[in-house]
């Protein structure tokens, strides 16, 4: 404790307190160094909770883990605590990116992204200079939002583990039955994939994966390193008035990372699917949608790709679709807004 308020005075005589050292409700997201953004909003407590890997300068905790934000407004911010800390016994040692929270059967489960550099696979990667390794989606669980998230089947990854994975979303399908949507890692792959795998009532694989698409259906990501790498991100689905099934996704194109959209008009996961061009680029990505408390659609995304930060968007519902309306430079406070900005 001592060496905490040490920490905080100095930080202060330099202008700059610690994120743990400030009081509730006064952080902004250009002060939130975060990736992956995910915000869960929470109608009964009025709070909107945003999920992150955990930064111990933020949290105060060195951990690999997740730690949430609250606000109340979007715009003023509490400081981050701590909601999950990959155990010391599991297979993993690394990552807990892309963390999500779902409601299912009274819990909230925590889907997040964990590896181990050193546990190679079999199969080498196709691309040179590259290896494979454990790389997977596990899955968490807590009674509430703020947890504490304890490990399901002590992590045990949701797909197989011979397969390099990453993101894996929560989707329902027509009939309500539960599915995971993932990204297929690039180093495995070259060109990156998504796929899906049913799952019970336990949230556990109860089928063989089934490709979606492949990232170079996409015309505008582009190869990259010039090895024909094809990446694909942080895949999140939403559906339409008109039944059609949306996917938001990310990737690499001619302006750097980008957020896009494709579009199954079946609206079945297995397509076919239709691609759109680029929705935000420069760095912008890894984003989903959510209701604002008061039931309007928004855009989170990050950017830039390296130290980045959360950006927000109103987006309207169309029949067929989504658009982009204009950036919340009020909430976010962005000083180079990108987009629709009327």
């Amino acid at each position: 404790m001592k060496r905490r308020h040490l920490l905080t005075a100095t930080a202060a005589l330099a202008g700059t307190v610690p994120a743990w050292a400030q009081p509730a409700g006064t952080l902004t997201l250009p002060g939130m160094d975060l990736h992956d953004p995910f915000i869960v909003t929470d109608t009964a407590s009025q709070t909107y909770w945003l999920f992150t890997k955990n930064h111990g300068d933020f949290t105060g905790r060195q951990a690999i883990g997740v730690m949430a934000y609250r606000s109340r407004d979007l715009k003023h911010w509490s400081k981050p605590e701590l909601v999950f800390q990959l155990p010391a016994d599991t297979w993993a040692v690394e990552g807990c990116w892309a963390p999500e929270v779902h409601r299912w059967r009274n819990k909230w489960y925590l889907f997040v992204t964990v590896h181990n550099e050193r546990l190679p696979l079999a199969d080498p990667s196709p691309v040179p200079g590259q290896k494979t390794y454990r790389r997977s989606t596990v899955l968490a669980v807590a009674d509430t939002l703020g947890g504490p998230f304890t490990l399901v089947r002590g992590g045990e990854p949701v797909v197989d583990k011979s397969l390099m994975t990453l993101d894996g979303t929560l989707h329902l399908d027509r009939a309500g039955k539960p599915w995971m949507v993932y990204a297929h890692e690039w180093l495995q792959l070259r060109v990156g994939a998504f796929a899906a795998v049913p799952l019970d009532d336990e949230l556990r694989a109860v089928g063989p994966p089934r490709e979606l698409f492949r990232g170079n259906a996409s015309p505008a990501a582009k190869p990259q390193q010039g090895q024909g790498i094809i990446v694909t991100d942080g895949p999140q689905l939403y559906r339409t008035t008109d039944g059609s099934l949306h996917m938001l996704w990310s990737s690499w194109g001619d302006d750097g990372y980008f957020q896009t959209v494709s579009r199954s008009p079946s609206g079945e996961l297995f397509g076919p699917w239709e691609h759109g061009p680029v929705w935000l680029a420069k760095g912008s990505g890894h984003g989903m949608l959510f209701r604002t408390l008061d039931e309007r659609w928004m855009l989170v995304v990050h950017r830039p790709f390296k130290n980045a930060r959360g950006k927000l968007y109103d987006v309207r519902e169309l029949a067929s679709g989504f658009e982009l309306v204009r950036q919340r430079v009020e909430l976010d406070l962005d000083a180079a807004p990108l987009g629709p900005q009327g």
